[in-house]
């Protein structure tokens, strides 16, 4: 089975001989992989959605793993049971959604040792999320594919105590190693910006000015972040 380049720094991220449960499977490229490749000793697939369920179900039988890899239709961590993984890894969804699943499906966490978390935007509310549930990351990763922005998150059990905005928006490692796409965040929020500011610009109003002060102070952030990683 091989893998995108997400897909690809996601396992390598999954510690060997666990059960994994791999949330919002699509077709099951990832589970296949890692059963394939002899890190996961079993996994379970879930998928909501009828499509991908079906096509994850048909490609574990077509790769004859059908008895190591469990394919369940379900909302979130409600294909699990307590304690049945070691890893959890959610992937190809915003960051409120994989927040409002960690968060549905708390009482599915038991046992769970670490989670792989890959946030396509919004990955503040993820960071959030897991220091106030006694998760602390011990790995972070940025990467572009198909032109989207995606980050990895990687935590384990602990504590953890983030309060610079910017650390709990782009990722206290992203930050410390000065990862180079970072920036490619910081232009995608900046073109935001761009387009808020003349906006106003067209049709200002009170309120609009007001949102004009909070538009450039953030700029002025984000302009810190880029000289951060740039220096």
């Amino acid at each position: 089975m091989n893998l995108s380049e997400r897909l690809e720094r996601i396992a390598s991220n999954v510690p060997p001989n666990v059960k994994v449960a791999d949330i919002g499977s699509d077709h099951a490229y990832l589970p296949i992989y890692l059963v394939q490749k002899g890190i996961a000793t079993s996994a379970v697939a879930g998928e909501v959605n009828d499509g991908p369920f079906k096509g994850a179900d048909r490609h574990v039988r077509e790769n004859g793993l059908a008895d190591f890899i469990s394919v369940r239709k379900g909302d979130g961590l409600a294909v699990l049971q307590p304690g049945e993984v070691d890893v959890i890894t959610i992937a190809g969804m915003g960051g409120y959604n994989i927040r409002e699943i960690l968060e549905a499906g708390k009482e599915k966490l038991v046992g769970v040792t670490r989670l792989v978390l890959s946030p396509q935007g919004d990955s503040d509310r993820v960071r959030i999320w897991l220091q106030n549930h006694g998760w602390k990351l011990i790995d972070e990763d940025i990467l572009t594919e198909d032109e989207r922005i995606y980050e990895i998150l990687v935590a384990e059990r602990g504590e953890m105590n983030i309060t610079d905005p910017m650390q709990l928006e782009f990722g206290p490692f992203n930050l410390e190693r000065k990862h180079p796409r970072v920036i490619d965040r910081v232009d995608y929020e900046q073109g935001k910006i761009r387009r808020a500011l003349a906006s106003i610009e067209k049709a200002p109003t009170e309120n609009g000015l007001a949102r004009k002060e909070e538009l450039l102070a953030r700029r002025a952030q984000l302009e810190e972040v880029r000289n951060h990683v740039q220096s």
